[in-house]
Formats: structure tokens, C-alpha cells, sequence
């Protein structure tokens, strides 16, 4: 898999679990990001807190400083590593995404991370793409733009008899946001499960038709399913080609193994007794 900086900020939510522990603040974020990311390889709301932390600013005042991205998508792309090590936890698994998101977010920025990690987290343990949606929405705010939008797409997905008739009332309410802004795409991959029907590839594929910032609601929705699902039953023609190989731009990771990730990362979740273990 080449390098990706969506995937950078899951290989570095490990590494700051590994080594700060549970009770990481938004700081060690910080100093993560800091010592570890090349800041021409990030962007828009994280390249801004990026600055913001070279000039001084200390969280939470690097989201809200000069930074008009502060509630697009790039929380939401962090929110993996979160839910993998709270299996079955939203709760806990949206408490860590907040911490991280409130380095580079507010609001609804903040709330697409805490989202998407509950519901990876629930995926762990659910088998319905419906329940996982509202494990995550049961984790943020119930009045806010986002969990609006999140309502609403899941009404259309009742509605409509075909995935393109939701999309369609999703453009006409909410097509005016930017296209990486996260409330149009957090739209996206609602839908995609919802029409996905727990499948990985028609999952993936209706959220990247939506258009929009496809590489974020594909990995995201793939994640999502994959959690679901397990690793077991993925399709070979989307794992293969991977060759269990990573590339990183994170310090000391280079070409990781994907097995080796997976392992690290559930020693963590069980040495930090996040989720539920037997």
C-alpha cells in the first residue's frame, strides 16, 4: 500500500497510544505530529494547527486560530486507530477520537472524528450496518449540523429505492458545504452502508461515487465493513495486491506489515483494557 497521510495519523495514533498510553492529552498529540510528520505532507486543517503549534498556540487554540478548515474532513480520516482498540466501546473509542480532534477541530470537525471511531468500535462487535450508524451518532451531540445530516441521509436511505435517488437529496441539502467538508461526506458513507449491505467492495465503491474527498469516505467506510466483517471474510482481490505491506512517512515504521500493525495494535487495546476482552 503506498504512502497515504490518511494512514500516517492511524500508524502515529498507534505509536502515541504505544508510548503515552491511555491517558494521552491533545498535547501529545501535538508533539507527535511535531516529531513525526513532514508538514508538506499534510493539510488543510492539520497543516494550519501545524503552524499554529510552530508559532506558539497550545491546544485547543490551534483549531480555532485563522484556520477556516476547522470543520472538514480531516478529524474524521484519524478516527480508525480509535475504534480498533475499543472493540465493542464507542464510548471510550469516541473519547480518545476527541482528544485528538481537538488539536486541528471544533464542532462538527470534531464530531466526524468522534462519529466514525464509535462507530468503528460497534462494528466490532455488530453485524448490522444500521445499528453501527447509530452506535456512532448516539456518541456526538444530538443537536448539531452533523447528526442532522447523519438523520437525514438515513431517513432518504428508507425512502429511496436506489442508492443514487439518496444521493441526489443529499446534494440538494447539503450540496452547497465544501466537498471536504465533513458533513457531505460523513452523508457519503452512511449511505454506502446503508446500500452496502455489509458487502466490502459494493461499500467501498458507492462511497467513492459520491464524489467529494473519495479517498476519506472509502477508507472509512472500508474500515467500518472490515471491522464488521473481519479480516477473514475480505475479498483476496482488494487484500492481495497489498502484499501486507505499508508504507509510512511516521519515524521507524518505513514498509510496516500489516499483520504486524494489527498485532501491535491489539496488544495495545488489551494492555490499555480498552473494549472488551475476554
Amino acid at each position: 500500500m503506498m504512502r497515504d497521510d490518511d494512514l500516517d495519523y492511524t500508524v502515529l495514533a498507534l505509536r502515541i497510544l504505544e508510548t503515552a498510553g491511555p491517558e494521552f492529552s491533545t498535547r501529545d498529540v501535538a508533539e507527535a505530529w511535531l516529531r513525526a510528520l513532514p508538514y508538506y505532507q499534510i493539510f488543510t486543517a492539520e497543516a494550519v494547527a501545524y503552524r499554529n503549534l510552530i508559532n506558539g498556540i497550545e491546544p485547543p487554540q490551534t483549531a480555532r486560530t485563522r484556520n477556516p478548515y476547522r470543520e472538514w474532513i480531516g478529524a474524521q480520516i484519524r478516527a480508525d486507530l480509535w475504534g480498533y482498540v475499543a472493540p465493542g466501546d464507542p464510548e471510550h473509542a469516541a473519547t480518545l477520537a476527541y482528544r485528538d480532534a481537538a488539536l486541528s477541530h471544533t464542532a462538527n470537525g470534531i464530531y466526524g472524528e468522534m462519529w466514525a471511531a464509535a462507530a468503528i468500535a460497534a462494528a466490532m462487535a455488530l453485524d448490522n450496518p444500521r445499528e453501527i450508524v447509530l452506535a456512532g451518532l448516539a456518541k456526538i451531540p444530538e443537536v448539531c449540523r452533523l447528526a442532522d445530516a447523519i438523520r437525514d441521509s438515513m431517513r432518504w436511505a428508507d425512502e429511496c429505492a436506489t442508492w443514487e435517488l439518496a444521493w441526489e437529496r443529499v446534494n440538494a441539502r447539503y450540496g452547497s458545504y465544501h466537498w471536504v467538508h465533513v458533513i457531505p461526506n460523513t452523508c457519503a458513507i452512511v449511505l454506502a452502508l446503508l446500500y452496502g449491505g455489509g458487502q466490502l467492495e459494493r461499500s467501498i465503491c458507492l462511497a467513492v461515487m459520491g464524489g467529494r474527498d473519495t479517498d476519506c469516505t472509502g477508507a472509512t467506510t472500508g474500515s467500518m465493513v472490515g471491522a464488521m466483517v473481519g479480516a477473514g471474510a475480505l475479498p483476496a482481490k482488494w487484500v492481495a495486491p497489498l502484499r501486507d505491506c505499508l508504507e509510512t512517512y511516521v519515524p521507524g515504521e518505513g514498509k510496516a506489515r500489516l499483520s504486524e500493525l494489527a498485532a501491535r495494535t491489539v496488544r495495545v487495546a488489551k494492555n490499555l483494557r480498552c473494549g472488551n476482552f475476554a
